[in-house]
């Protein structure tokens, strides 16, 4: 480790699959990470720091949101943030896990899956913008390779509110890069995690990969967007997906 200052990172939807990879990458390389749920802190988790660097907020709440935006700011040390993750993410299911489309999503799902997925992450951004801007930090918004075509599983109200993440992903990056923050945006394919539907194997054999990703070959990639290795990519939104989208 070198003499700079502790690096702060908050993470939304850190629980499993690629958000916590992404815990334990940005963890392993000395970074403080504060992480956001809807639930408490598990007594259990291995973290060290768990629950004192941990929120718990309703994203799908906008007044709840705010409030977690002010309780962000009194734990940060001198008023600094390095990095903000938005990976938080939900796609709600019809009866035996179908998927939802245009013509059968509540329109209850469609307020709760925007909140969540698209205006949840510009609340954040624009509320923590003085913290990010005192460390030139970076924002990545997790989009997903359903945000530009109709996919097999994921809803219509997913689908969409991550397209319209990614075109957020491009004006928060005109108007932020000018204040010295770096917006960028990450659009997974088909990850290995806990939450894959029946069927992903049908996908897996169109990949030119012909496999799965990880979740920390996502988290990877998450970490460079956060670090100055990518010093000058700035409105980009980066496919991690094994050749899937080609």
């Amino acid at each position: 480790m070198n003499n700079q200052p502790r690096r702060t990172l908050l993470l939304t939807g850190a629980s499993r699959g690629i958000g916590h990879a992404t815990v334990k990458r940005f963890s392993a390389a000395g970074w403080r990470v504060i992480t956001c749920s809807r639930h408490a802190f598990p007594e259990n988790c291995p973290w060290e720091m768990g629950p004192e660097d941990h929120i718990q907020v309703d994203l799908s709440d906008p007044a709840d949101t705010l409030r977690a935006v002010d309780e962000i700011k009194d734990r940060l040390a001198n008023g600094e943030l390095h990095a903000l993750v938005n990976n938080a993410g939900i796609s709600p299911k019809g009866q035996g896990g179908a998927r939802l489309g245009t013509l059968n999503t509540p329109e209850e799902d469609w307020r709760r899956v925007f909140q969540v997925n698209f205006f949840a992450p510009i609340l954040l951004a624009r509320g923590l913008l003085e913290e990010l801007k005192r460390t030139h930090g970076a924002v990545v918004n997790v989009t997903s390779i359903a945000g530009s075509r109709v996919h097999p599983f994921a809803g219509a109200a997913y689908a969409t509110s991550k397209a319209a993440l990614a075109g957020l992903t491009r004006e928060m990056a005109a108007d932020f890069g000018r204040l010295g923050v770096r917006v960028n945006a990450i659009a997974p394919g088909e990850i290995d995690t806990s939450i894959l539907s029946p069927g992903t194997e049908k996908i897996v054999e169109q990949i030119p990969m012909q496999r799965l990703g990880t979740p920390d070959e996502v988290a990877k990639i998450i970490y460079v967007l956060c670090t100055d290795t990518s010093s000058y990519l700035n409105g980009a939104e980066i496919h991690i997906n094994g050749g899937q989208h080609v």
